[in-house]
């Protein structure tokens, strides 16, 4: 089978509607996975409160981090930004599976918090690069 060429894999890593589908599919069926041992009943709703969570969190978390980044400079635009949306996030995980009755609330939560958080601080570490190159550009 032929290697997919990369020119037609662009627009797809570059879709925000893919990321959102990625996303929801994997993270929900992680919380499928550590809640497998409640019965399918409650590993399906804790499946589809994180889907729903994760595809919320991917489309907001990218532009809310350009927008904070945006607003400080220096060190502050690489830590601040992903402090916030990583506390945010949290908040809002616990939050919804604790009301939801997710019974393995926070084996639900490691993974999609860990690569939630490790993209934040990545991202605003590559935007902090880019910004830094633009105003070596500028001057």
């Amino acid at each position: 089978m032929p290697t997919p060429k990369p020119a037609l894999l662009a627009p797809l890593l570059r879709s925000t509607a893919a990321h959102v589908a990625f996303a929801a599919l994997a993270m929900g069926g992680w919380a499928l996975f550590a809640n497998r041992g409640h019965g399918l009943g409650r590993a399906a709703l804790a499946c589809l409160v994180q889907g729903l969570l994760s595809g919320a969190i991917t489309f907001g978390l990218k532009r809310s981090l350009e927008a904070m980044a945006a607003r400080v400079t220096g060190v502050a635009a690489v830590l601040l930004p992903p402090l916030v949306t990583c506390a945010v996030v949290l908040i809002v995980l616990l939050g919804v599976h604790r009301l939801a009755g997710t019974p393995e609330v926070w084996r639900t939560i490691a993974v999609p918090y860990a690569v939630s958080s490790t993209y934040a601080f990545v991202y605003c570490l590559g935007l902090y690069g880019a910004r830094r190159r633009a105003e070596g550009r500028a001057s």
